[in-house]
């Protein structure tokens, strides 16, 4: 096991079964496991909301 996935934590999600039917789909046609899906749709908001509060902090009140 790699360090790396040494340091991902575990946690209990309930989603429907709608939005479970649509994660699937959508893993399936970027070629990942729903986990995958999961967690690269996170990191990307993460990533977006980051990149828009260093943006905010550079304007000038």
């Amino acid at each position: 096991m790699e360090a790396k996935d040494k340091d991902k934590k575990q946690l209990l999600l309930r989603l429907s079964s709608s939005l479970w039917k649509d994660l699937a789909s959508w893993a399936e046609d970027d070629f990942r496991s729903i986990n995958g899906q999961i967690e690269f749709l996170l990191t990307e908001s993460v990533r977006k909301r980051k990149k828009g509060q260093t943006e905010d902090e550079t304007i000038p009140e």
